[in-house]
């Protein structure tokens, strides 16, 4: 006879089941047990959780700060203009017959633009010439019969009025000889301004009369405009606040001066972005301030060789007007600007990030300049900062999201692409 297990009395004794429910339930206990036990056991070979949580550190992109010498660069807009102007006018009335150009070509200075109708002046021309040859002929009269009668006056023969009245006809003779020379230079002048030149070599713009048009009648008539374009004249101006204070900075020797001096170079950028490729000179700053905007008028030259600037075209000069010593290019994205003052975030010793201000002079290719508030080697987070919570060490990497080819590093000043100086 079968004796039963104690645990199954047991439970038979708690749940009043049929037997085979009870044995059920007893196999059930069982695996239950065992299921614990090896439980217990994996426990105790795991190994153990990292402190911290188990979260590697956070990874964030930095730049290191590399401070050097750095060109400061304004951009400022401006607009183009001829370096040499000129309208070509009718000096002499009469009708239009010729044009003698091609409209938008390159013309050279005393090239016949135009041809007036010159008969009337041919015809004038020729009345003065003999109206001189008149007085000449008159004056070689009388200053003969003056010299005759100059050795009969001392000797008594003839009367000192009658001496008298042949010098003076002589002198009026002379008097009238010089008029007509005058006039008969005036007659040729009219008849050379019958055919229109060029005052100035340059480019001619379109014909303003056409021909058979009485031009020069009572004014003088404007015909075309002919304009220098090589070299171009860019005209900008520039806050005068600015001006002096980059000229405080540069007395105090936080800056000092571009190199080039008033003849330091200017690039030129055009209306769609694209820089233009040939350097340009500044030539002057303005001495006045103007009124009514505060601004300060400066002028540049331009080549312009192949004709690509045209006269009145809107562009952006960007000159560089001093050099600082210890300047630093940092990201825009790096940077947090408030009415408080700008900051960036540095990555301490301890490997947390902390908060550093700065100073900022502006920027430069789409980068921040910053003058002052941190040090040589220091990292600056740019990319990241979602991962910042709770003031955790981070592992800094280096930023590579604004690199371009052939781009300097950022954090480090880039070289000046071009001098000028305005606050001389």
């Amino acid at each position: 006879m079968l004796s039963r297990h104690p645990q199954t009395e047991t439970v038979s004794a708690l749940f009043p089941f049929s037997s085979g429910a009870r044995w059920r339930l007893a196999l059930a206990s069982g695996s239950l047990g065992v299921a614990l036990l090896l439980s217990a056991c994996g426990k105790g070979d795991a190994p153990a959780a990292p402190p911290g949580g188990g979260m590697p550190p956070p990874e964030v992109g930095v730049v290191t700060v590399q401070p050097g010498e750095l060109g400061l660069q304004t951009e400022l807009p401006g607009r183009l203009e001829a370096s040499r102007v000129a309208q070509v006018r009718a000096r002499a009335a009469g009708i239009l017959q010729q044009r003698l150009f091609q409209e938008g070509s390159d013309v050279k200075a005393g090239q016949v633009l135009f041809r007036i109708d010159a008969a009337p002046y041919e015809a004038a021309l020729q009345s003065a010439e003999a109206a001189l040859a008149k007085g000449q002929a008159n004056l070689v009269q009388t200053t003969a019969l003056a010299e005759r009668y100059k050795p009969l006056a001392a000797a008594n023969a003839v009367s000192q009025q009658e001496y008298a009245n042949a010098v003076a006809a002589q002198k009026l003779a002379e008097a009238d000889v010089a008029a007509g020379k005058a006039a008969v230079t005036t007659a040729r002048i009219n008849l050379g301004h019958a055919s229109v030149t060029a005052p100035i070599a340059g480019r001619i713009g379109r014909a303003l009369v056409t021909e058979g048009a009485l031009v020069g009648q009572g004014e003088a008539t404007q015909l075309a405009v002919v304009q220098q374009i090589h070299p171009m004249y860019v005209n900008f101006t520039q806050s005068a606040a600015e001006v002096m204070r980059l000229r405080r900075a540069l007395e105090a020797g936080q800056f000092k001066r571009a190199a080039g001096g008033n003849a330091a170079s200017v690039r030129v950028l055009l209306e769609d972005g694209s820089e233009y490729p040939l350097a340009g000179k500044l030539l002057f700053s303005d001495l006045s301030v103007d009124a009514t905007t505060g601004q300060i008028t400066l002028r540049a030259q331009v080549p312009n060789p192949d004709g690509l600037l045209l006269p009145g075209l809107y562009v952006r000069v960007r000159l560089e007007q001093a050099q600082a010593q210890q300047a630093i290019l940092l990201p825009q994205q790096a940077v947090t600007r408030s009415a408080q003052g700008d900051t960036v975030l540095a990555i301490g010793a301890d490997g947390k990030p902390a908060q550093r201000s700065i100073q900022i002079g502006g920027q430069q290719g789409g980068q921040w300049v910053v003058l002052g508030g941190l040090q040589a080697g220091e990292q600056v987070i740019v990319d990241g900062f979602q991962k910042l919570r709770g003031n955790p060490v981070v592992k800094p990497v280096p930023w590579q999201g604004g690199a371009k080819p052939g781009a300097p590093a950022s954090g480090a000043p880039a070289a000046p692409a071009s001098t000028a100086s305005a606050a001389q």
